[in-house]
């Protein structure tokens, strides 16, 4: 298991970030080892966003695609 994924400041009551230049978002609460070092590297890049409403589907509104440990576990 891996640790939890350190918020940005100001951005600890959001659970997706988006990544701007490939359009994926992240689920704060994995703990899939590829989605947090994607994670931690996102975040050294400050090139982040979040969403309001703090929803999978106002991401996909936005034109970002769920990284695969984003999706829920029921989805299949």
């Amino acid at each position: 298991m891996c640790p939890p994924v350190n918020r940005p400041t100001r951005f600890e009551d959001f659970r997706y970030l988006g990544d701007k230049r490939s359009q994926r978002v992240y689920d704060l609460d994995t703990d899939d080892a590829d989605a947090v070092e994607a994670i931690a590297e996102l975040l050294a890049s400050e090139q982040f966003a979040a969403f309001s409403p703090d929803t999978l589907a106002e991401a996909r509104n936005r034109g970002y695609h769920p990284h695969a440990s984003a999706w829920p576990a029921d989805a299949d």
